[in-house]
């Protein structure tokens, strides 16, 4: 994935003086060769002798060179090569490692920004020459929507018919639209984020509704590249009629459950040898799932492998389940303060006595570092000043005359607090906590969860504690009975939601940890079951809760075979 540096970002986006950003980090050749001959499998070289390509973010040339040595390797004569690139530094190294392919290469790499070229609203150098091309492979830059700043994400949504949070190479990947006819192959390397994530929505909805999709395969965390990114490609060509395809897809992620395993030599072998357990230069095992992209009448919904086994499974799940975590209560993640360093600082008792706060606006604080199954560890003594409370069922800031040290303390910090404009513009006060929620939630039951973890870590939370945004919680809704809490506390934690999680959503991250989001966790099904069966899953769950920090082995055992067996397995 090419995450774009310091200098490209300023140079797309000129008005933005300061910008987040990342090292680039460009294709690997094993990977370039393997998009390279994924395409040429859905593209016809028989009879042909000239052949067009084109990659809208050429970077160092590398699928360039690795598409264009394969097709000279199967007889085409003439090959006209073309690339854009915001860096000329860029620009002159891809010209002149790609001339060394020899004379059969014509090739016109040009310094242009591809999405000021793929806007419609722009008079461009590609409208001009009514660019198109048989073949388009690409590594778009990959920036946050943080890096691209309010107005410039503004402005691309509404270009390329985007919504909520956006990633740049989401532009490249419906932009690319323009430069294709109706026998264009396409294949793009890009963060797999978008299969899943809410913000990923609109590119999923766009793909569709714009593309004929060939194949999809998410690489997972086979790390093909030494940043954070987590790879998928995908092989498109443009949509000739309202026909619904259905694309091959395949996965590969790390496991610690595994049968048999097979020794491969690269990760490339792995998924193209289909479903199974796969070892290849490290100490790993890979799980590859093949099948095909799940299409639903929802095309927003999020891309995971379909199956015979896998569809069967989750059918009979649904079959027993008799609501959702969603039906439960709202997921919502902890509080969100902007100014952690005021609001949570690690030790109170080192401050002078006058800027200690009043007890009454300390409260206890839940983070990840004590997160255990079941209920938190021992031992947490953090605390957040929390400038809010509760009259009358509606949320209201302290008065902070009645607390004369937390005045004191915040007033020190002024400058800083008040400096934070979205929480002014907002209408708040200068000492407020970004995203507090409603007081009156924290001393209900609440159950409390990692985002991200290998095993699902989830603890029930009596304390009325506040959870600090790190972790995400749920409590029970007006009108729901605080037992349901323990049922889905025993779900949460079982070896069954594991299995259900790879099914349904499989988005993990490096070595098989897995997303605790809002998103998936409203998923998660609750059992449909008797009253007897009901008592005995909440009793043991109880169980469990106040046995801790003791021996829980067998029982946690018991509860784990009572939920497979309330979903009917």
């Amino acid at each position: 994935m090419e995450i774009v540096n310091e200098r490209q970002i300023k140079g797309i986006y000129k008005s933005h003086d300061q910008q987040k950003f990342n090292g680039s980090h460009y294709t690997p050749t094993t990977l370039a060769h393997f998009v390279a001959s994924r395409m040429l499998f859905n593209f016809n070289t028989t009879d042909r002798t000239t052949c067009s390509i084109f990659d809208p973010a050429v970077g160092d040339g590398e699928l360039l060179f690795s598409l264009a040595e394969i097709l000279i390797s199967r007889g085409l004569k003439v090959i006209e090569i073309y690339g854009f690139d915001i860096d000329p530094v860029a620009v002159s190294a891809a010209t002149e490692r790609i001339s060394q392919l020899g004379s059969l290469v014509k090739i016109h790499i040009l310094e242009k920004d591809f999405t000021a070229e793929a806007s419609s609203s722009m008079d461009s150098y590609s409208s001009r020459m009514n660019l198109k091309f048989d073949l388009i492979i690409a590594n778009p830059p990959y920036v946050r929507t943080q890096s691209l700043g309010a107005k410039s994400a503004s402005k691309l949504s509404s270009d390329f018919s985007l919504e909520g949070r956006i990633d740049l190479y989401y532009v490249f990947l419906l932009g690319i639209k323009k430069f294709m006819h109706k026998d264009t192959i396409a294949g793009f390397i890009v963060s797999n984020r978008f299969m899943t994530t809410k913000s990923g929505s609109s590119v999923r909805k766009g793909l569709l509704e714009s593309y004929h999709l060939d194949e999809v395969w998410d690489l997972g965390d086979t790390r093909l590249f030494s940043a954070a990114v987590l790879p998928a490609v995908i092989i498109f060509s443009d949509k000739k009629d309202d026909q619904i395809n259905y694309p091959a897809f395949t996965s590969i992620y790390s496991t610690k459950t595994f049968d048999e395993t097979n020794n491969k030599n690269s990760a490339f072998e792995a998924v193209l040898s289909g479903n199974g357990f796969y070892s290849f230069g490290s100490e790993n095992i890979f799980e590859v799932k093949t099948g095909n992209l799940l299409i639903t009448d929802n095309s927003t919904d999020i891309w995971r492998v379909s199956n015979e086994k896998s569809d069967d499974w989750l059918a009979k799940v649904e079959e027993h389940t008799e609501s959702l975590f969603s039906d439960i209560g709202k997921i919502r993640v902890g509080v969100k303060t902007t100014a952690d360093k005021v609001f949570i600082p690690k030790k109170w008792t080192t401050l002078p006595a006058d800027l200690q706060p009043e007890s009454d606006v300390l409260k206890p604080l839940i983070t990840h570092h004590f997160a255990r199954r079941f209920k938190q560890l021992e031992g947490n003594d953090r605390k957040i000043l929390y400038p809010h409370i509760s009259i009358d069922g509606k949320k209201h800031t302290i008065n902070l005359k009645n607390f004369p040290n937390a005045e004191a303390y915040l007033n020190s910090y002024k400058e800083l607090l008040a400096g934070r404009e979205y929480l002014i513009q907002g209408g708040r006060q200068w000492f407020e906590i970004w995203v507090p929620h409603d007081p009156a939630l924290w001393e209900k039951p609440k159950i409390v969860f990692r985002d991200i973890s290998d095993k699902p870590t989830f603890w029930m939370d009596k304390s009325g504690a506040i959870v600090n945004g790190d972790c995400y919680w749920i409590t029970a809704g007006a009108g729901i009975a605080e037992d349901l809490l323990w049922i889905a506390l025993a779900v949460a934690n079982s070896t069954f939601i594991e299995l259900f999680y790879d099914q349904k959503f499989n988005n993990k991250l490096y070595a098989g940890r897995r997303r605790f989001m809002t998103q998936y966790v409203e998923q998660f099904p609750i059992p449909k079951m008797n009253v007897a069966q009901k008592d005995k899953l909440i009793m043991l769950t109880k169980k469990i809760y106040n046995a801790l920090p003791g021996d829980i082995s067998n029982d946690e055992k018991a509860l784990d075979r009572l939920v497979w067996e309330s979903f009917g397995f």
